[in-house]
């Protein structure tokens, strides 16, 4: 791979401004294909999930989705945006085999949603407003698979094999206008952008937006401009981008990468690029076409859409709480700060702990476990908090199990590791490992006798006034029960055996 000459990020910004454009592909989560009644499920054979419409064959005809309507003006509602009293589709006209009609059919000047925003929060705190310049419908491309080269990319390989069951799936692809004033935070930007707009097309239920499968996806447009001059620069536009983290690094790449052309005097060449995960870096792709390039016309083989206003309040109506907003009244409630709140956010621990809490454990309890130790092992072993394979009743199961005195947090963390092993539920695992807390009376005092009994001296200090000492016999007894005593009654025992007041 040829090494691409970059500037600092810091001398970057110090010449040029920003200026971003993100176009993000939502994949909705419909039955059945935009214009067709063919499965949208994964899985099956290559080519399984076809048909004459589809694939494009000669006297088919599209018939369009009501449900993918329906998700497209829930998505431009939800973004702020102005519903279309009538619109059409539009066939956008590209040769590339994973097109099996030669056109797409998409929207072009006439889109479902437009002129709308979406605000972002970040990291500190700073809300961003992002505007919305359109968001429309159209259909997915099939999948081409390049066999026998090191890359898995087209260059180099042997052949390739397509498959077209993706072909004709429902897809909104949502376009905000140029962002601009984001400065050294554009990438920050750009990452709380798609963040938000994933967190709010799940909340509406239309789509998972599981980046890592494909049902959302980010192509990054990027220019520089040097400072005072109002005239936009050239864009790239850096395609297909799968994670947050990447649309955070393909921007701030970009950035260096295009600083670095225009410090040297050269021109930037308005392309598509690829994202390269394993070193941030982003490689040519083909010269970027034009509108014009596409010959868009309208579809005539669909009629046009009039959704009629009664409709789209309705649906308004039925909007679910929008994120923003409803991170905002669970912070208030659980007493957290903003930047906890954040972290919580980054975490994609929102859903769980309300889910938690809904099953009877208290907020702080259900933060504390999903934050804390289950936080730790999803980043032990690399994945999500959401795919650890403990759900949100057994967490809170362990919250009340804590709450009555039956497990400490020690415990507690054992019969975690249990759950996670598969091993059963809660209940299942402190059985079968015996975790459950002392609490015989006979037993603790016992424990604790022994613990004066081998530790004298230190006894002696506590009896001469010197109380913080007991902590040490508490971890020997601690250990001698092998951590199922209830510290803090044994603190109680120690003191009360050496005649001193806590």
């Amino acid at each position: 791979m040829t090494v691409t000459e970059l500037v600092s990020y810091e001398d970057a910004l110090a010449s040029y401004d920003p200026v971003m454009g993100l176009e993000v592909h939502v994949e909705l989560g419909t039955r059945t294909k935009m214009f067709c009644g063919c499965s949208t499920g994964l899985g099956a054979d290559a080519n399984s999930q076809t048909c004459p419409t589809c694939l494009g064959l000669p006297g088919s005809l599209p018939v369009v989705n009501a449900t993918g309507v329906e998700s497209a003006i829930r998505i431009g509602l939800a973004l702020n945006c102005d519903i279309a009293e009538w619109c059409r589709f539009a066939r956008k006209n590209y040769f590339y085999p994973d097109m099996p009609k030669n056109f797409q059919t998409s929207q072009y000047d006439e889109p479902i949603a437009y002129d709308g925003y979406l605000d972002v929060q970040l990291e500190d705190g700073e809300v961003f407003r992002v505007a919305i310049e359109r968001a429309h419908m159209e259909e997915d491309t099939g999948k081409s698979t390049h066999v026998g080269g090191a890359t898995g990319r087209i260059q180099g390989a042997s052949h390739s094999l397509l498959d077209y069951n993706r072909a004709g799936i429902p897809l909104i692809e949502i376009v905000t206008r140029p962002i601009t004033g984001a400065g050294a935070r554009a990438p920050e930007v750009a990452k709380a952008y798609v963040a938000e707009l994933r967190e709010l097309i799940k909340a509406l239920g239309v789509s998972e937006a599981r980046m890592e499968m494909g049902q959302m996806r980010c192509d990054v447009n990027l220019s520089l401009r040097p400072h005072g001059r109002e005239k936009f620069g050239t864009r790239s536009e850096t395609k297909n981008v799968n994670s947050l983290r990447s649309v955070e690094r393909a921007a701030r790449f970009e950035i260096q990468r295009h600083a670095a052309v225009l410090d040297g005097g050269g021109t930037i060449v308005q392309e598509t690029r690829h994202f390269h995960e394993e070193d941030g870096s982003t490689t040519s792709g083909r010269v970027k076409e034009e509108a014009e390039d596409y010959r868009y016309f309208p579809e005539p083989d669909l009629v046009p859409v009039a959704p009629s206003r009664e409709w789209v309040e309705e649906l308004r109506a039925a909007l679910p709480e929008l994120p923003r907003l409803r991170r905002n009244r669970l912070r208030e409630e659980w007493g957290i700060s903003p930047f906890e709140m954040q972290s919580v956010l980054n975490a994609g621990a929102v859903g769980l702990i309300v889910a938690t809490t809904d099953a009877g454990a208290p907020a702080d309890q259900a933060r504390k476990w999903w934050m804390g130790e289950l936080a730790r092992r999803a980043n032990e072993h690399g994945t999500e908090l959401a795919d650890l394979p403990i759900t949100p009743e057994q967490v809170a199961r362990l919250c009340a199990l804590v709450a009555e005195g039956s497990l400490n947090d020690k415990l507690a963390r054992q019969a975690i590791e249990g759950v996670l092993a598969g091993e059963g539920g809660p209940d299942d695992v402190v059985a079968k490992r015996g975790l459950k807390v002392v609490s015989d009376e006979g037993a603790l005092g016992a424990a604790v006798d022994a613990a004066i009994a081998e530790n004298a001296p230190i006894a002696d200090k506590i009896r001469g006034g010197k109380v913080a000492a007991a902590g040490a016999l508490v971890g020997a007894v601690m250990k001698s029960t092998r951590g199922q005593a209830d510290a803090a009654r044994v603190r109680e025992l120690i003191l009360e055996r050496l005649g001193v007041e806590g």
